[in-house]
């Protein structure tokens, strides 16, 4: 068996899969930026809203930094893979891009 992969033949996204007589190219983990193989574990540098932690690509809780994320009246933040997203505390609704209460 020939290592294709040794030619690195896949996108700056994906990991190489040598098989018997062939490869595939396989899609890195959502928290990496170009990785070596499966998982966060093998991510060469974390994507935009994650950090290395324990060797690992973890998420970043924007919702917990000490400087908060949503800063609107009335508006709570929700933590998301890789981000965040604030929406309007309950018994509130978004006219606007303000909360305003129901």
């Amino acid at each position: 068996d020939l290592d294709e992969c040794a030619a690195s033949p896949c996108k700056d996204h994906q990991y190489c899969l040598n098989t018997d007589g062939s490869f595939s190219c396989k899609a890195c983990d959502a928290s990496c930026v170009g990785c070596t193989g499966e998982g966060s574990d093998k991510c060469k540098t974390c994507a935009s809203g994650y950090m290395k932690e324990d060797e690992k690509c973890t998420d970043i809780d924007e919702c917990n930094l000490p400087e908060k994320a949503c800063v609107k009246e009335n508006q709570d933040c929700v933590n998301t893979s890789g981000s965040y997203k604030c929406v309007c505390s309950e018994g509130f609704e978004d006219k606007d891009g303000t909360c305003i209460q129901t």
